[in-house]
């Protein structure tokens, strides 16, 4: 067994992804990313505000708000605790920088609601030395 390769394994997800260098096959980053940010919002969604920085931005069904403690706050406050997205579809194209925008269409089952919303969502991930932040997140209910 190579010692260096179990040690890698022991990363966490976040870690996982956001060391992942940025001439990394964008497509590839984009989809750990997604995985990562979606099951965190739907068990820790706590856990979301350290994808963020102090320039990031965030706008939320027109809402605007910028900071990694405004976004965190932002995310906790939303008026449900339980629920579960589903990736439909995601388009992904690297961006100057080495950053990478994704575009996320999906599904969110929210508790007491019988249907599931339809929402679309964008982010673009800079590239920060060997790892990525979330610089814009747009989120909207379709």
């Amino acid at each position: 067994r190579n010692p260096r390769h179990n040690r890698l394994d022991r990363r966490s997800d976040e870690d996982k992804w956001k060391s992942a260098h940025a001439m990394a096959d964008p497509k590839a980053v984009a989809k750990q990313f997604v995985d990562y940010y979606y099951s965190t919002f739907d068990t820790n969604r706590q856990g979301l505000a350290g994808l963020y920085q102090e320039s990031s931005m965030m706008s939320f069904e027109g809402q605007e708000f910028q900071g990694q403690q405004a976004i965190g706050q932002k995310l906790m406050a939303l008026p449900f605790q339980q629920c579960k997205h589903s990736v439909v579809e995601m388009d992904v194209q690297p961006s100057p920088s080495g950053g990478i925008l994704v575009f996320v269409v999906g599904h969110l089952m929210v508790e007491n609601e019988e249907r599931p919303l339809k929402f679309s969502q964008v982010f673009q991930l800079m590239s920060a030395g060997n790892s990525f932040f979330v610089q814009n997140d747009m989120f909207r209910l379709n």
